[in-house]
This record gives structure tokens, sequence and C-alpha cells, in this order.
């Protein structure tokens, strides 16, 4: 049941269409969807592939599909990062604007991962993203979406956004602020949503909205993009915030979004005495679009001058020291930069953009871009740590490079070796491509053409490397 003190306040918002959209959160199932991951497969590949899941077209965006499929974390298409489960309201915020290739962008509250892995995709292996998430285990299952899609180009990093503001001031083309939330847009999807509304909680929400807000704007560059989103319907945290924030800061003028955007969403709402079109703002709405509640803005920064208004807010809670350089770094990188020439292509890292770098006891292909003194969780692709003398790769290494691996074993979707593999067992290789006329060493395992993990190849047979945890039960 819906509190009531909320139905009204809808009931003010919607008018007439209120009974129609509390009919679609009550009555309504929860929109299933998903997109196909760019970073590893094309919509037209991801059709050729004849993969085995359930699915329809989604109009918008282009990559979207609507699924009734029960297990799909079990198949070997989720697996393999070849697709990304998402709302569709969720999935097209990212679609707002256009957003170059080569484009600096910081994704300021990240988790779980699906914008920032869009993100990802759209700015391509020369650009990059700062992935940033305030809460550790959530920086966690970040990480794990990051990993399995095969991102190279992102950092993730746990800090509160005042110490963004101070580590990147005016560094970013575009930032996203999809900011935590009352999650009004989420009560069809989630029934404990529901109850811990309240209007004290609305109102917490907009105040540490407006926080966020006054510490990333100093992230954007000039002529930069700040998207504001959240999945609430609430004025105070959307229209409202909006309207304080063009008011704070008046080198951001409201940018009209990408047309495919408009035609799938409503109007944002102009309240009495609203200064600014919010037209321009996006909302969906569970019995207009399909998806879950979602609150669309874009502010571009104009001018010659960027407004220096505040300071950041004080740093909350986030402690640390910086990385050193010892013998033991110098060794890791060394033994790294022998597993990459001995197992990968030739060139497979551009040297202009990307680096070898020792985080947290492994080494990593880093972008170049300056890291915060602490708290950086992942900077790129993990290579894998030096235990003794031996590099010992890590699983990301293959998802996001095992197109580029000089050994491959290529597997079909509905194969039994695919099912064993992402069941951990030893596999019998047969599909199987080399650059080099030795056989055995270390191998990408390639699913339906994207790749999911590896192992080591001897006599013909693959030992698994699939991690434990994201391996299928019996």
């Amino acid at each position: 049941m819906l509190p009531e003190k909320f139905k009204e306040r809808m009931e003010k918002l919607l008018g007439q269409q209120s009974e129609a959209f509390f009919g679609a959160i009550e009555s309504g199932e929860a929109v299933r969807s998903f997109r196909v991951n760019a970073i590893k497969c094309s919509v037209d590949d991801f059709e050729a592939a004849n993969v085995q899941i359930d699915r329809r077209k989604a109009a918008f965006p282009s990559d979207a599909y609507y699924t009734e499929e029960k297990l799909p974390g079990r198949l070997s298409c989720h697996h393999s990062g070849m697709i990304y489960m998402q709302d569709p309201s969720a999935m097209a915020t990212v679609h707002a604007i256009e957003i170059k290739e080569g484009a600096r962008v910081l994704d300021s509250c990240s988790a779980p991962g699906g914008k920032t892995t869009q993100l990802a995709a759209a700015v391509g292996n020369r650009g990059v993203v700062v992935a940033n998430e305030y809460e550790a285990k959530r920086c966690r299952i970040l990480q794990s979406n990051v990993e399995r899609i095969g991102c190279v180009n992102t950092v993730i990093v746990n800090l509160d956004t005042a110490v963004l503001a101070e580590t990147y001031p005016a560094e970013f083309d575009v930032v996203l602020c999809d900011a935590p939330c009352s999650g009004e847009g989420m009560f069809r999807k989630n029934s404990l949503a529901i109850d811990e509304w309240s209007e004290e909680n609305v109102n917490m929400c907009a105040e540490r909205q407006r926080e966020i807000l006054t510490n990333v704007e100093k992230c954007v560059s000039q002529n930069g993009y700040l998207i504001y989103s959240t999945c609430t319907f609430s004025l105070e945290e959307n229209e409202k915030n909006v309207e304080w924030f063009l008011d704070k800061y008046p080198d951001f003028e409201l940018y009209e979004v990408a047309e495919g955007l408009k035609n799938v969403t409503s109007d944002g709402i102009c309240f009495d005495g609203c200064r600014y079109d919010m037209t321009k703002t996006r909302r969906f709405y569970p019995h207009v679009s399909a998806g879950e509640g979602q609150f669309i803005a874009v502010m571009r920064r104009h001018g010659d001058n960027l407004c220096k208004n505040d300071p950041p807010a004080k740093a909350k809670g986030k402690k640390g020291s910086a990385q050193r350089s010892d013998k033991q770094e110098l060794e890791a990188i060394a033994a790294a930069k022998s597993f990459i020439d001995e197992n990968l292509l030739a060139d497979s890292i551009d040297e202009e953009f990307y680096e070898l770098a020792y985080l947290n006891g492994n080494v990593y292909i880093k972008p170049k871009i300056a890291l915060p003194k602490y708290s950086v969780f992942a900077a790129g692709v993990c290579v894998g740590e030096l235990v003794g003398k031996r590099l010992v790769p890590h699983h990301q290494l293959f998802s996001a490079y095992g197109a580029c691996f000089k050994r491959k074993i290529l597997l079909g979707g509905d194969s039994v070796q695919a099912a064993q593999y992402l069941r951990g067992l030893e596999i019998a290789v047969e599909r199987f491509e080399s650059f080099e006329d030795k056989a055995d060493g270390w191998a990408a395992v390639l699913i339906d053409g994207c790749a999911v993990g590896g192992g080591k190849v001897s006599n013909g047979v693959c030992k698994n490397h699939y991690p434990k945890g994201l391996r299928n039960q019996q």
C-alpha cells in the first residue's frame, strides 16, 4: 500500500493522471530489461550470435531489450559481459547528451555500475571514466560489474565528493550525478522503499543532494556538462534542486536533452514561482514510459571564467596514505610487462593513454589520469599479482583483453563446454586460435565471441581459472 501522504503529493503533481500512475505502481509488474554491452559486442553481432535469452527489442535506447528471462545471471551471455541487466529509464539517462569518444567523465555516485559501464563504452579506450562510490561495500559490487563488462578505461575510487572536488578541479567534460534519493521511483520494484518513505526523508535527501552538487560542480570543465538524475518523483529532490543549483551557479544553464530521450519521457514540472523552463528536464513515469521512475536534468557550464562560489564541503571519514615505490613494486611491474609481452598481441595496449602502475599489491594497466592519494579501489585493468618471482594473472585481464590474447579458446554459448567452463571444470580444447606455434600456455576463453575468463592450456586440456565466486552451481 502506498503511503497516503505520498499519494496526496502525487495527486497535486499529476492531477487527472494520478489514478493511472497509482495503478501502474500498485498492480503493474516491474519491467525487466537488458542492454547489449558495446565494449564487447555490437547489437548486430549479438543478433547474429543467436544468443539464447528471452528478448524483444525496445524502441529506446537502440541497444535495449525487454526480457522475461527468470535467471539471466546463469546465462553465458551474462557471464561474458555481453549483456547488462538494467532498467530502461536508468539506461536512458546516459543518452541525455552525446558523449564523445575520448571524453573525460566523472560518475560521482556510481554503484552498482550500470551507468558507469555505459559511460566507459561511450568514451572508448582513449577516454577515461572516474567512478566514485562512497560506500565501500557498494564499491566491491561496482568493481565486479566493471570487470565483467570489460572496461579498460575506468578508475574506481571510494571518496567523499568533497575530495573529488579537491582532486579534480575543472577536470571533466561530463559529470554524472546520479544522486542518492528517497527512491519513490523504485516503489514498484522494491517494497522496502515504500516502508522507508516519509516527507522527512525526502527533505533530508534533497539537502544531501545539494551538498553533493556543491562539490561535483567544481569538477566540470569549461563548456562541460553536469547530468543530474534521481530515481524519485518529488519536486524537492528534482526540479527545485535544479532551480536552487542554477540560482547558486549562474555559469550553468539548462540544456536541452537529446531528441530520442525527449520522445520517451514527460516534461519536468514548472512549479509556481519557477524561474526556469523545467520542461527541458525529463521525467519517466511508469504509466507513460516503460521502466521505473527517473528524473533527468542536464546543465552546461558556459562563459570564460569558472564560477568559484564555495570551497568544497569538509570531507567525511575518508583517510589513507599515498602509494610508495619500492623494490617489490619494480619487480611486479617488470613481471607484468613480461607476462603481457608473452601472452598478448603486440600493441594491444595504447601506451599514449595507458601505463603500468602498482596499486594495492597488484599491477594495473592504468589510464593516464592522476589518482587520489588514497581510497583507490582499482585503476584500469588488473594484470595480476606477483607471487614469488611469478605473476599470477587476474581474471580482469582476460575479461578486458581476452580478444587480444595470442591464444584463444572459442566456445558457443549453448555448448556443453561453455556450461562446463562456467561451472569451473576443466575443458577439452577443440576450437582453438593461436598466433604462436606453441599451443600450451595461458589462453583467453571466449563464448559467442566475448571474453569470459581465462585458463592454462596443457596437452589439449584447459585448466579452469574462472573465479569460484562467479561460477554457476551444479
